[in-house]
């Protein structure tokens, strides 16, 4: 099965101006009862319908590498990948579900993808949890081949026989990082970025009033009581430190020290 799927993917690369240039509108589109015929030649073993269904198809690994452009892969070796895809995806799919073969085969085409740039990602993840990602990604496509719907974690955890939490967190695990600037969104406007959608807790406005109300409370204090705060709170120093530094006792630190605190509670 390899063998021939590697055999397809370089006779595809061949024409690669064609079908990943400005050519790409000579590739043929098959309509759905086109596609029904095919299928039934090749499951009586016609290589020709083969070859026929999947070059009627490519605009969908196409139109699939498109949304990985921004990830500085070339093009070439997406579309090799996403014809990997498209191939399983023939090889899996059952005509006597009443789903369009589109709807099946661009998850696994992504899938595949997927895989891909998991595999040459430069975080590396520890190989146990490599082996249960991809076991559990195994697990989903079998269990939407069989009932033509997404499974649920928990459905795909109790097919591995493992605790739904250990699956969770090997697919978090090898998740693609995501860069701020993707977009996500845009309708002939300016764009919506990843960015755009992530709170900022640091910098919120109730963050925001508290940072100017101590600002305010830190004004009230006398040179001393400000020094030894900052000293205490803003560089980390401890009582005894302090009291080296502006040579008192650590006693008349801490007491100075509550009596600032008590201070500003009043303004803030």
């Amino acid at each position: 099965m390899l063998i021939e799927v590697e055999k397809r993917v370089k006779s595809m690369h061949i024409n690669k101006v064609e079908i990943c240039g400005v050519n790409t509108s000579k590739l043929p589109v098959l309509t759905n009862e086109e596609m029904r015929e095919l299928f039934k030649k090749m499951h009586d073993g016609d290589k020709s319908a083969r070859e026929k269904f999947i070059r009627g198809n490519l605009r969908l690994v196409l139109s699939v590498i498109q949304r990985f452009n921004n990830r500085g892969e070339y093009l070439d070796d997406l579309f090799q990948v996403g014809c990997v895809g498209l191939i399983k995806a023939i090889d899996n799919f059952d005509l006597s579900q009443n789903v369009k073969f589109s709807t099946y085969a661009v998850p696994m085409i992504i899938g595949e993808i997927r895989r891909y740039l998991r595999d040459n990602n430069s975080i590396r993840v520890s190989r146990s949890l490599r082996d249960i990602a991809y076991r559990a990604l195994q697990v989903r496509d079998q269990l939407i081949n069989k009932h033509s719907k997404e499974p649920t974690i928990s459905e795909i955890s109790q097919e591995l026989n493992l605790p739904r939490e250990e699956v969770v967190f090997a697919l978090d695990a090898i998740q693609d990082p995501v860069s701020l600037f993707e977009p996500i969104y845009h309708d002939s406007g300016d764009a919506i970025f990843v960015m755009d959608q992530v709170k900022d807790e640091k910098n919120s406005d109730e963050v925001w009033l508290e940072g100017i109300a101590l600002r305010e409370a830190m004004r009230k204090l006398n040179e001393r009581e400000k020094l030894i705060l900052t000293l205490r709170f803003f560089e980390g120093r401890t009582q005894m430190e302090v009291a080296e530094e502006i040579g008192i006792s650590q006693a008349q630190v801490s007491r100075l020290e509550k009596s600032a605190l008590t201070h500003m509670k009043k303004y803030m």
